[in-house]
């Protein structure tokens, strides 16, 4: 038998496959003898490895109450979740969770959620639960006593309408568990104690399992004058150094290292030196090699290069002196001209245009930095204070507020940080069901782990979550629903989908948080200052869809279609404004809502496309530890329907930016896009991309891909699969 691209196949699958489900995995790489791809393959793999090897490897209890008592006894379950039931409730409960006929839709998905998420016993040898189980303890972990709601949640996640980010789908019910929060955000201000707190809550946060993100923006930059003695700043590069040893000695019980990000506006003097870091070149004292960059830009950035200029590079500490407030809390492009006339503020001067052409051809060779469109970012911000960051994944954009430190390095007045909460829904799976129903099942769940978790060992992050409950509701398998009703990614059909299914899901949203603030009686702490309570037509958030200046019906009748076929309905003029009233009387309880991640590893085990992007190819070659190559097919793709599964590289990305920024209008946070170019892109043409996705109202750019060079001969050229 020969591979797709027409070679022998590689060792590992050169034998009977008959009874092995890595080997049968392996056959969704090579064609049939009629030319079609062997979907029934990767399910009999998935078959061939629950029946088989799981099942051999899992511990067995004749009762549901055995079960838990051993569990719990043995301290593998927190009791303090299963306590809040009754005996009675927890028999029904499980009885109706294992009832529900579920399988995984892939070998990947079963395979993933086996190695990573499912409880096994300490030595790592034998399971202890399967993914009802898994998903039944979270919900009763969410619903915290509360019986309907638990079923809600333990029914919406097995039916594969609502995903749990990882942090919370694998912690929760666990006695040995992290803190179920996704990831956090941290200002670092100018001075030795807000560095040194800083590294200590990258430490403590990395280690109960959330990724961290710092912002460096305010640090005096390399040669600035340190009490007066001029030139004894070291700059932002050895603080990096520092956080990439916490984050690497944080590793998390060993599960995996520590994950970071630093961010750095465009306009601080040490914007080159920081981006040299990723230089594969490098020099190993300076080589940043495992932490993120990200590069808050402003729009001034690219005014000044579109106008062939100069772009100058101003000194925090001195911004700080004359302004009275650190450099991230200056708009650059409102306060640009004047800080360039202000003799007081020390300035360098570099070219605006070679600036860009520097991050095209530190993507090019990284991937990295990851971009931050700050005013983009702040007038669609609807929250008080400035959006000065982002988080390892570029979607979380909430207001920060600086703490101040005495010299012991106690908190002189806590600030505001950021912690938040993941889950995403699957476009076509809650399409296909009561719409608005998941959603507020799925804000009330992740408004849970945000009411069950406290930071103490960061009170500023603890501050902001028990004043803002901020969370953010993400999206995936948008291509994989507009493949399944024959849509083509980007075509105008889709883009009409992307916004009507947005401008819905936001509604219920909101809808959900009203109901969440009138049952606690009281609405987010800086609620009164927001967008959300300015009068209507005065600058209220929900004017853009009262006011008339946009229709809020389809463009497309397919997409009318599409929505009046399940009885879902699409929200009116309306509708929006008896929310709006209702909002104005009794507010909504969480600062912010939305916001999509890239979504990995819940978007294999749940079979959907990442995110809203399109596919990276469609059969999608993984590397999964000792098991080594694993293949995964697109979520709805057959023999039939290939041609709506083009992958992204083939689509392009400006098809990926339109739909991006159909969705970002609905949207109070961010969304993690990822842009993929072919082997044949320019460094010109990252820039334009780049140029086009700003003018475009795009808040953040993530990850820069291109394709990989396809080799005559090799696995890559002309197969099924493409590695991204």
């Amino acid at each position: 038998m020969t591979t797709t691209n027409g070679t022998v196949p590689p060792a590992d699958t050169a034998y009977d496959p008959s009874h092995d489900y890595h080997a049968l995995n392996a056959m969704l790489n090579l064609y049939d003898a009629q030319g079609r791809i062997q979907f029934d393959k990767d399910k009999a793999a998935e078959r061939e490895y629950v029946t088989g090897h799981v099942a051999a490897n899992t511990i067995a209890f004749p009762t549901t109450r055995q079960r838990l008592d051993y569990l719990i006894r043995n301290n593998y379950y927190d009791g303090a979740v299963f306590d809040r039931y009754s005996p009675e409730f927890l028999d029904r409960f499980y009885a109706h969770v294992e009832s529900s006929g579920f399988e995984f839709g892939t070998f990947l998905g079963a395979f993933k959620f086996y190695a990573s998420y499912a409880l096994k016993t300490f030595d790592g040898t034998r399971y202890l639960e399967d993914f009802p189980q898994r998903a039944a303890a979270v919900a009763l972990a969410l619903a915290a006593g509360d019986e309907q709601m638990a079923t809600r949640v333990a029914d919406e996640i097995i039916a594969g309408r609502f995903q749990p980010a990882t942090p919370t789908f694998l912690n929760l019910g666990k006695a040995q568990r992290g803190e179920p929060v996704s990831c956090f955000l941290i200002r670092i201000e100018d001075n030795m104690e807000s560095i040194s707190r800083g590294i200590n809550a990258a430490l403590q946060l990395s280690k109960r399992g959330g990724g961290v993100a710092l912002l460096l923006s305010n640090l005096r930059e390399l040669g600035a004058p340190i009490k007066q003695i001029e030139h004894q700043s070291s700059g932002v590069v050895p603080v990096m150094k520092l956080l990439e040893d916490s984050f690497s000695y944080a590793n998390q019980l060993g599960a995996r290292q520590g994950a970071g990000a630093v961010y750095l506006n465009a306009h601080h003097p040490d914007i080159l030196r920081f981006l040299d870091t990723k230089r594969e070149n490098a020099d190993e004292k300076i080589r940043i090699k495992s932490l993120a960059l990200g590069v808050v830009v402003p729009d001034i950035t690219f005014e000044l290069a579109k106008r062939k200029e100069r772009m100058a590079l101003f000194s925090p500490y001195d911004v700080e002196r004359v302004y009275g407030k650190p450099f991230a809390d200056i708009s650059v492009t409102e306060e640009y001209d004047h800080m360039v006339a202000d003799e007081r503020i020390r300035k360098t001067l570099i070219d605006a245009r070679q600036f860009f052409m520097t991050l095209a051809e530190l993507q090019f060779e990284s991937g990295y930095p990851y971009l931050v469109f700050e005013d983009t970012v702040n007038r669609a911000n609807p929250i008080e204070g400035r959006v000065v960051m982002s988080n390892l994944c570029s979607e979380i954009l909430q207001v920060q507020e600086p703490s101040t430190f005495r010299e012991d390095l106690s908190y002189e007045y806590v600030g505001r940080d950021v912690s938040c909460n993941l889950g995403s829904l699957n476009i076509a799976k809650a399409m296909d069901a009561d719409l608005g129903a998941t959603v507020r099942t799925a804000i009330r769940a992740l408004t849970a782990v945000s009411e069950q978790t406290s930071m103490a060992c960061v009170p500023s992050v603890l501050r902001a979550n028990e004043e803002g409950h901020a969370i953010g509701l993400g999206q995936m398998n948008l291509h994989g629903f507009l493949a399944r009703e024959r849509i083509q990614y980007g075509s105008e059909e889709a883009l009409d989908f992307t916004d009507m299914y947005f401008m819905t899901v936001a509604y219920h949203a909101y809808q959900a948080s009203h109901a969440l603030a009138v049952e606690r009686g009281r609405a987010f702490a800086s609620f009164p200052t927001s967008d959300y309570a300015k009068p209507a037509g005065e600058g209220n958030y929900f004017d853009k869809y009262t006011d008339g200046r946009r229709s809020l019906e389809p463009r497309t009748e397919r997409v009318r279609q599409l929505f009046a076929d399940r009885g879902i309905h699409i929200p009116t003029a309306r509708d929006w404004a008896e929310l709006r009233d209702a909002i104005l009387r009794d507010g909504i309880y969480n600062q912010y809502l939305q916001a999509v991640p890239p979504t990995g590893s819940i978007s294999y085990i749940n079979h959907a496309t990442s995110s809203i992007h399109p596919i990276a190819s469609k059969i999608e070659i993984r590397k999964e530890g000792k098991i080594g190559r694993v293949y995964y097919p697109a979520a709805y793709m057959t023999n039939e329907n290939l041609e709506y599964f083009r992958d992204a590289y083939e689509i392009g990305w400006r098809a990926i930016v339109d739909t991006y920024a159909e969705a970002t209008q609905h949207v109070d946070q961010g969304l993690s896009l990822t842009l993929f170019f072919p082997d044949t892109a320019t460094t010109r043409d990252l820039n334009q991309a780049q140029i086009y996705a700003w003018r475009k109202g795009i808040k953040t750019l993530y990850y820069i891909r291109i394709r990989q060079q396809a080799l005559e001969g090799t696995e890559v050229a002309g197969c099924v699969s493409c590695m991204l």
